[in-house]
């Protein structure tokens, strides 16, 4: 055999085994495609969307839970940067999932170190300043953004190497360079469609809101075997507006349905958002059925009742902000509205209310029967489990205990860019845990937020102090959240009232200085989150002592109280283990 038709066969082998390993990566997937299961992955995060008109106070919400139980939960303040003519961008992968020991240093650190696309993309003359955790969430114009993974079919993904942007990286993109959401919608689907969607994600949803507006933006990619040299768009995506004075959620599952592109106050899409699918064989235009995105790309059977409460945040959602309604929980998911006109306008504090929601009183209440325990305790039991082969479902709330992160973003109009935007954070389980104002005007966040692992235990980690909390709370949850429900009122019900007032004494500094003023925000912020922080771990230290051996250890009283198990607890251990009672005193 000549060397050059050797040559050849090498390159025909290498081809070969490429494609044949994409394909068992996709066939693998990763549990969040619409055909790996009877209902899509129900593990990822839960996203709000309020539109100005539907909030009490006129702000644009968004919001994301960071679920996932094993990310990275360290932040960032990426400042702006100026760049000469002739600057390139280099685009880098970067995983939603990855982490590495401490020692091994930070994640942003180690991705751009090592997980350069070879792709580079020209600088614009300035980038904006921007703080994101696993996302962007909120740039210096008010631009802000909430995710939830929501999946596609299968043979969509493109786990190769052609998919040069992932969803974190487009999340960066648009913060540097978009003043508005309709701008960083057209960015980050040009540059998908352009360089290829895809390697570490598949279906991808994004909140993107600016101070006027909210649209519900997904992006899903092409198949294993699209090329730059295709000619193809690399990605499909689609984008919906959020009504003014509407509400929506997105809880991991497609939320487009029906679009009409010749609306373009409403709706924005790539190029092949229907010839793709009818390629595919997703949809036919024979069919008499109207094209729906969601059912083209991302199916779901998956209602409330039939998922035995796992799909029940779509039907909780409305249960709370449509209650009048009355939805069914038989109601199939991907028959819900886009959004709803809630029965009445959503405050700030509605919102973390929905965000820390475990479905208390509904038939999927995690603490009915015997899953909460003795102390009703919503965290027990929270995914899936097996019984002599059969698996049952478990209700997955909105809140659950394994968050690393809850992101509030508030856009509002009537008062400059670093005053009006504000992130909302609260590291850890919303339900112990305690959400800090981040002003967008501030210029640095504390050394706290930027380190942590979940591997290692360290107090100089904010995200530990509020996971010490969650801990000691589990053991006695129905007494011991009543003390963090006291600590919330003290730090997060005085930074909601705080909030008219340090606006307002932003503002009038930001008429004489704009950098007095930002320096103001800095410091407010910075040291309630230090107290926030400070007053947490001894928070923690308190339950750990008052309910220390499984009684209450009252500080005041120097005295020791007994816990009384429920009645309900007490009757089904004497059944169940047939204990027999003492033998009574005669008389």
């Amino acid at each position: 055999m000549t060397f050059k038709k050797s040559h050849i066969l090498v390159r025909f082998l290498i081809v070969v085994f490429f494609i044949a390993g994409a394909y068992v990566l996709i066939q693998a997937g990763n549990g969040r495609c619409a055909e790996n299961y009877p209902f899509p992955e129900p593990e990822g995060c839960t996203v709000v969307l309020v539109g100005k008109d539907a909030s009490t106070d006129g702000s644009v919400i968004t919001t994301h839970t960071c679920d996932c139980s094993f990310c990275d939960w360290t932040w960032r303040h990426v400042p702006a940067m100026k760049h000469p003519k002739g600057a390139i961008r280099k685009i880098y992968h970067i995983s939603q999932y990855k982490t590495w020991p401490p020692s091994e240093g930070l994640k942003w650190d180690k991705h751009f170190k090592d997980d350069f696309t070879g792709v580079e993309i020209p600088q614009p003359p300035i980038t904006y300043e921007y703080m994101h955790g696993m996302f962007g969430y909120m740039n210096k114009h008010q631009l802000a953004i909430g995710e939830s993974t929501v999946g596609n079919r299968k043979k969509m993904n493109n786990p190769t190497p052609s998919a040069t942007f992932d969803i974190t990286a487009l999340t960066m993109i648009a913060m540097e360079r978009c003043k508005t959401a309709r701008e960083a919608i057209k960015t980050m689907g040009t540059l998908a469609e352009k360089y290829g969607y895809g390697f570490h994600d598949n279906g991808e949803m994004l909140a993107v809101a600016d101070t006027k507006e909210i649209w519900i933006f997904e992006v899903m990619p092409v198949g294993p075997l699209w090329t730059s040299k295709s000619g193809k768009p690399g990605a499909v995506w689609c984008a919906q507006r959020v009504p003014d004075d509407h509400v929506s959620v997105c809880p991991n599952e497609s939320r487009i349905g029906e679009i009409d592109l010749n609306n373009s106050d409403y709706f924005m899409a790539s190029p092949n958002v229907i010839s793709y699918a009818e390629e595919k064989g997703f949809w036919d235009p024979k069919s008499g059925e109207p094209f729906s995105w969601k059912k083209a790309y991302s199916p779901s059977e998956a209602s409330a009742a039939n998922s035995n409460g796992s799909r029940a945040r779509m039907w909780r959602f409305c249960n709370l902000v449509v209650p009048s309604k009355k939805i069914s929980p038989d109601t199939r998911n991907m028959d819900f509205p886009f959004s709803v006109k809630p029965d009445k306008k959503l405050s700030l504090k509605d919102v973390m209310s929905i965000l820390r929601d475990k479905y208390q009183g509904t038939p999927y209440d995690p603490v009915k029967g015997l899953q909460g325990g003795p102390f009703a305790n919503p965290n027990y039991m929270p995914r899936p489990f097996k019984y002599k082969g059969d698996t049952y479902n478990t209700a997955r709330t909105i809140s659950v205990n394994r968050v690393e992160y809850t992101t509030i973003t508030q856009s509002r109009d009537w008062l400059p860019d670093t005053i009006g935007g504000i992130i909302w954070l609260s590291f850890g389980a919303q339900d112990t845990s305690c959400y800090m104002p981040l002003y967008n005007g501030i210029t640095y966040i504390p050394r706290s937020f930027k380190i942590g692992d979940h591997w290692e235990f360290n107090r100089k980690s904010a995200r530990w102090a509020f996971g010490y909390v969650d801990f000691h709370v589990q053991v006695a949850y129905s007494l011991a959240i009543q003390d963090v429900n006291k600590a919330l009122e003290k730090w997060e019900d005085s930074a909601l009232a705080k909030t008219p007032i340090i606006d307002k004494l932003a503002l009038e500094l930001h008429k004489q200085d704009p950098e007095q003023a930002r320096a103001f925000l800095t410091d407010y912020c910075l040291n309630n989150a230090n107290q926030v922080i400070n007053a947490w771990w001894e928070l923690g230290d308190t339950i750990l002592v008052k309910y220390s051996n499984l009684w209450i250890y009252n500080k005041v009283k120097r005295k020791t109280e007994k816990i009384i198990y429920p009645e309900w607890w007490r009757k089904a251990l004497v059944e169940y283990d047939k204990l027999t009672p003492q033998p009574k005193k005669k008389k």
